[in-house]
């Protein structure tokens, strides 16, 4: 039996750093790095994190040693340890392949991380940062290329977007190295009023703000910043657009987001209900029984009629026209109605003669 068949590979130390057989060194590298900070314990709770963590600390120290992984790529991970039962012979009976040579995961993988890190915390790793690498030229301290999102964007469970962390009292974000925790000031709201035939086609508004920019003595000035708020068309009363860090600038303090309420713009005619609007017609209480024609208006200044000759209107009765609303937010080509309401205008007060007309009429109708 030959020795590659006489031990059983075991482990894939290759695809635990998922990297290909014949991997660089640079690659062996950036593969545990990547892989290390994503499961180290510390920085990951969940379930098998600390396992994988330790399977990725064993993969690392054996194929970054030439004799070791020389050994491991012939013969595999039990070529490596002298076959499960340790020595110079094989469980198989067969003479190890590297004579009195035997390997054992010293088992701890946290030494590991500090060796190739110069720390085994992965976060105190982050506080010697040097525009944007490791070691900022610290004697024993590799420089090297690292993944922001893969150091703190995965805090407490899996990454995702590089978010802000603050850890014993020095905030880290997009800055390099720590500073101070800062405060951010509350969020300033300001109301626009938009009108409806602005909303119906979208426009561009122009905001003058006023801000107060201090220095580090307390002295103050005034500073002016035009904001562009591109309103879309069709967009929804209560739409919110926040304009980051442009309020007062205050030394220890963050900016204050400042966010404009889009509001619709009360209006002679409309009134609004979503993507519909509604205009109410004032109706006569003999065209509402006789009949009549009318014209409705619409918001782009045109009229649209309406035959309602042969119905009796009620105070309920409502006429829709399809597609003379506003654009739909995420459909702008699709457009909501034009729903017609009437306000019948019944008399105050009837002549003796016009009651008797009309009992002689409504007595007479079935």
């Amino acid at each position: 039996m030959s020795l590659k068949k006489a031990f059983k590979m075991g482990k894939d130390y290759y695809a635990i750093l998922n990297v290909k057989k014949g991997a660089s060194d640079d690659e062996l590298k950036k593969a545990y790095r990547k892989s290390a900070l994503k499961y180290h314990p510390d920085k990951n709770k969940s379930a098998g994190a600390e396992e994988k963590f330790k399977e990725i600390g064993e993969a690392y120290d054996v194929l970054s040693d030439p004799k070791k992984r020389q050994i491991y790529d012939q013969f595999g991970e039990e070529g490596l340890k002298g076959g499960a039962g340790g020595g110079n012979a094989s469980s198989h009976g067969t003479s190890h392949p590297a004579g009195d040579f035997t390997y054992t995961y010293h088992g701890d993988p946290r030494a590991t991380f500090s060796q190739f890190f110069g720390t085994s915390n992965p976060f105190e790793m982050f506080m010697n940062m040097n525009g944007g690498r490791v070691g900022g030229g610290q004697p024993g301290v590799e420089n090297m290329d690292i993944d922001l999102e893969d150091l703190l964007g995965g805090f407490g469970g899996r990454g995702g977007p590089f978010r802000s962390h603050t850890f014993n009292g020095s905030e880290m974000g997009g800055n390099h190295g720590p500073k101070q925790t800062r405060v951010q000031d509350a969020t300033i709201e300001k109301e626009v009023l938009v009108s409806l035939e602005d909303i119906a086609k979208g426009i561009e508004k122009k905001m003058k703000i006023s801000r107060r920019v201090y220095d580090e003595l307390g002295n103050s000035r005034a500073e002016e910043k035009v904001l562009t708020i591109n309103v879309k068309a069709g967009w929804k009363s209560g739409t919110k657009i926040t304009f980051a860090k442009e309020g007062d600038r205050a030394p220890g303090r963050i900016p204050a987001d400042i966010a404009f309420v889009i509001r619709d713009k009360p209006h002679a005619t409309f009134t609004r209900d979503g993507s519909s609007i509604i205009y109410t017609h004032k109706l006569s209480l003999r065209d509402a029984l006789c009949g009549s024609i009318i014209e409705a208006p619409t918001l782009d200044g045109r009229k649209k009629g309406l035959n309602l000759m042969e119905e009796v209107i009620k105070p309920n009765t409502t006429k829709k026209l399809q597609g003379y609303g506003l654009p739909f937010p995420k459909e702008p080509t699709k457009r909501g109605d034009l729903i017609v309401k009437f306000d019948i205008q019944f008399p105050d007060r009837l002549s003796s003669n016009s009651k008797d007309i009309l009992s002689d009429v409504l007595n007479n109708r079935k």
